[in-house]
């Protein structure tokens, strides 16, 4: 009932990305507030910006790694891709086709094509439900095949995720969480998709059962010629993944790069502080000179300027007023929101390390 492959880091392991493929899914200055509620009449006394303003375009074929800390915005964003959470602003263009402008049956129909595989297996699965009942739902909801039809085809989910086809029978609660985590991937497949959003989707299993899953999403990209959103905290797991990764901070893309040019040449200072987190089985090599200190601000009252400079040690007095935009670094294929990094800026350098700031 595994993959029996062990996770390497290897940078051939995980590419999926076709050169010169077409963008997929676009997302044109996405936007996602919560209001905030106060007084008798429960008027509207503030907001929430949870995801402000995010393009990003994703290739058929590749996985798209997004990181950040807790509370920066990745999984509402990924929510809001499919609707599950309405935009507040923004296009979200899949396959030519702006989903932000859909009714219910429209956007029933783009469901079958985008799919999510959620964070916790133990609550995205009904425990009243059997394995068959849970994977013939999309089925039924679609008005797909017949029951002898469906039956067939939920044995072969079982079989592509790693699991027995007896397993139709039985209910969650008699499956381990790796195990559960296959179910869920199955139902994704089901329809025959053409992108998966994977929040968080290793987060919860234990990191040997992490491995067995990562490489069951790896093989299944390759042979369904799957495109992955791949949400993750994880910086070591979306390395072995990812083709490209954004880096959110407080509901924006601060950095967008290659997955060898981020970790071997990290350009945000933000980047450069959550790599230096990542543990290292050798403790001369730690350098703890680029550690985060505090806590993520709050969304409902971020920052003005770049939200970043309230943690970072470059920051200075034109950090805080002006927020940088997101733009292509010279003489690299990274972008970057960062005063460091714009040839527009006073501050620009090309400095690796740049002198810290006051």
């Amino acid at each position: 009932m595994t993959d029996g492959a062990t996770m390497t880091n290897t940078p051939t392991a995980a590419k999926g990305r076709k050169d010169g493929a077409e963008s997929i899914l676009k997302l044109n200055n996405v936007s996602k507030y919560f209001p905030i509620t106060g007084g008798i009449l429960r008027r509207e006394v503030g907001r929430v910006y949870a995801v402000n303003n995010v393009s990003l375009a994703v290739k058929k074929g590749e996985t798209l790694g997004i990181v950040g800390e807790s509370g920066c915005g990745k999984s509402t964003l990924a929510r809001t891709i499919l609707r599950l959470y309405e935009p507040s602003g923004g296009e979200v263009i899949f396959k030519g086709q702006d989903l932000t402008k859909l009714d219910k049956k429209g956007l029933k129909a783009t469901r079958r094509d985008m799919q999510m595989i959620f964070q916790d297996p133990y609550a995205s699965l009904n425990p009243r439900m059997s394995v068959g009942a849970i994977l013939e739902e999309p089925f039924v909801l679609h008005k797909i095949g017949t029951k002898e039809s469906r039956q067939k085809k939920i044995a072969e989910l079982l079989t592509q995720v790693g699991l027995r086809p007896d397993a139709i029978h039985r209910y969650p609660h008699e499956f381990s969480g790796g195990q559960r985590q296959r179910i869920g991937i199955a139902r994704a497949l089901a329809l025959n998709p053409d992108v998966i959003i994977c929040d968080e989707a290793v987060s919860a299993l234990d990191v040997s059962v992490q491995s067995q899953v990562l490489n069951l999403l790896v093989r299944l990209q390759r042979e369904f010629e799957l495109t992955y959103l791949f949400i993750s905290h994880d910086l070591t797991v979306v390395k072995y993944i990812s083709d490209r990764i954004a880096v959110m901070y407080l509901g924006r893309v601060v950095e967008l790069a290659t997955s060898d040019d981020l970790y071997g040449s990290p350009r945000h200072p933000y980047t450069q502080a959550l790599l230096t987190a990542v543990p290292i089985p050798d403790p001369s090599r730690k350098d703890e000179s680029d550690m985060l200190e505090g806590d993520v601000p709050s969304p409902s009252n971020p920052p003005s300027g770049c939200h970043f400079h309230t943690r970072c040690k470059y920051a200075t007095a034109h950090c805080k007023k002006v927020a940088p935009e997101l733009k292509t670094e010279p003489g690299r294929a990274t972008q970057v929101a960062c005063h460091l990094r714009d040839p527009d800026s006073p501050m620009y350098t090309t400095e690796d390390q740049p002198t810290p700031g006051t």
